[in-house]
C-alpha cells in the first residue's frame, strides 16, 4: 500500500458514506477494473464499522461475468480474490446472460445482461442498495453521446446519481482518480480491451474525441460536460414534475376500453417542453413506451385542428389521434391501442 493517503480516497469515502445503507446490506458492483476496485476500497471502509451512524451498516460485492472475453473466468476470480482481501462480505459471482443478437447491438445488450444480474444479486443477498462505479469520465462521455444523438434535456442530463436501488458515489471522481486509490490500496485494476476498441462508439469517445476536445477547446472539458450534466439533470427533473401535474389536470375519464383521453385546446396551450412530456407521459400510462422525438412531433400536430386528425402510430402498439367534429371524442386527444 503506498503510504502517501490520497484526497481523492477521503472524497471517495465520504460519497460512499452518504449512499450506504446505514442498517442493512449494501453490494458493489465489481468488474475488476479500476473504478470498481477504488469504490470497493472506499466501501469496505464503511463495512461493519466499530461505532457511528453506519455502526450496523454491512458491505458485500457482486461481480459480473459478460462471458465475452476469452480471459472472463480468470478476471472474475482475480477480482472475487481482491475484494476479499478488503474484508468485504458477502461476495457473490453471477454470469450474465449477454444475447449476441440483439438489435439494440452489442453494448446495450451486454448492459441489459449486466442489470439483470444486478437484480438477482439484490434478490439472492436482500440487500438493499447496489453501488456502481460510473466516474466524472463517464458522465462526460454520457453527456457527449447525447449531444451526438440529438438527444433532449434527460439525455443531456447524463448518469443519474440515484435510481431505483442503484447509487453511483463516484460521480464527482475522476477516472485517474480511481487508478490513484487501486495504487494506493495495493490493488491491481483488470484492463478491459473493450475499453479501447474503437468499433464501439463510446470508446472512440473516450479515446479519441475526449481527448482531442481537451486538447483543442479546454483541460477542464470532463469537468465542463459533468457539470453540465448535473444543471440538466435539475432542469428536467423540474419540467418532469410540472408535466406530471399537467397531466394530472388534463386527463379525463376514459371513453372506450382502454382509451387515454385529454383536452386537446388546454394541452395545445401548454408550453412546448411541458407539452411533449405531457404526451410522453400519456403514452406510457397507456402502457406504451416512451416516444421518440419524431413521434412525439407528430402527435402534437395533431393538436393543430386545421391539421391531419391522424391516427400517428406510436411506440407500444398504441396510436394517437384527435376527435373529429362527429366524434363523442371532439376536442379530445386520445390514446387507444391499435387494432393490429
Amino acid at each position: 500500500m503506498s503510504p502517501r493517503f490520497p484526497d481523492s480516497l477521503n472524497r471517495a469515502r465520504r460519497a460512499v458514506e452518504a449512499v450506504v445503507d446505514p442498517a442493512g446490506l449494501t453490494l458493489v458492483a465489481c468488474s475488476g477494473g479500476a473504478d470498481s476496485l477504488a469504490l470497493a476500497v472506499a466501501a469496505a471502509f464503511h463495512h461493519q464499522r466499530s461505532s457511528g451512524p453506519l455502526a450496523q451498516a454491512r458491505v458485500g460485492a457482486v461481480v459480473v461475468d459478460h462471458q465475452l472475453h476469452p480471459d472472463s473466468e480468470a478476471v472474475t476470480a482475480t477480482a472475487l480474490r481482491q475484494l476479499e482481501s478488503l474484508g468485504l462480505e458477502p461476495l457473490i459471482s453471477l454470469p450474465a446472460a449477454v444475447d449476441p443478437s440483439s438489435r439494440t447491438g452489442p453494448e446495450a445488450a451486454a448492459r441489459t445482461a449486466r442489470y439483470t444480474a444486478f437484480k438477482q444479486a439484490l434478490a439472492r443477498t436482500g440487500a438493499s442498495r447496489m453501488l456502481l462505479a460510473h466516474t466524472q469520465d463517464d458522465q462526460a462521455e454520457q453527456v457527449l453521446l447525447g449531444l451526438a444523438r440529438g438527444s433532449g434535456t434527460r439525455t443531456l442530463a447524463g448518469i443519474p446519481a440515484e435510481r431505483g436501488p442503484f447509487r453511483r458515489p463516484l460521480l464527482g471522481l475522476s477516472r485517474a482518480e480511481t487508478e490513484e486509490i487501486c495504487a494506493h490500496a495495493g490493488l491491481t485494476p483488470w484492463q478491459d480491451p473493450a475499453n479501447a476498441d474503437p468499433r464501439y462508439l463510446r470508446s472512440r469517445v473516450r479515446t479519441r474525441i475526449l481527448p482531442f476536445l481537451q486538447a483543442e477547446l479546454s483541460g477542464s472539458i470532463r469537468e465542463s460536460l459533468a457539470r453540465t450534466a448535473q444543471i440538466a439533470a435539475e432542469d428536467a427533473a423540474y419540467l418532469e414534475q410540472e408535466a406530471k401535474q399537467v397531466f394530472a389536470a388534463l386527463l379525463e375519464d376514459p371513453g372506450a376500453e382502454g382509451q387515454l383521453r385529454m383536452d386537446l385546446a388546454a394541452l395545445h396551450r401548454a408550453p412546448p417542453a411541458i407539452r411533449r412530456r405531457v404526451i410522453a407521459l400519456a403514452v406510457v400510462a397507456a402502457g406504451g413506451s416512451a416516444p421518440s422525438f419524431e413521434r412525439l412531433g407528430a402527435v402534437e400536430k395533431l393538436l393543430v385542428t386545421e391539421g391531419s386528425a391522424g391516427p400517428v402510430e406510436l411506440e407500444g402498439h398504441l396510436s394517437a389521434h384527435r376527435g373529429t367534429r362527429e366524434s363523442p371524442d371532439y376536442g379530445k386527444l386520445v390514446i387507444v391501442p391499435r387494432l393490429n
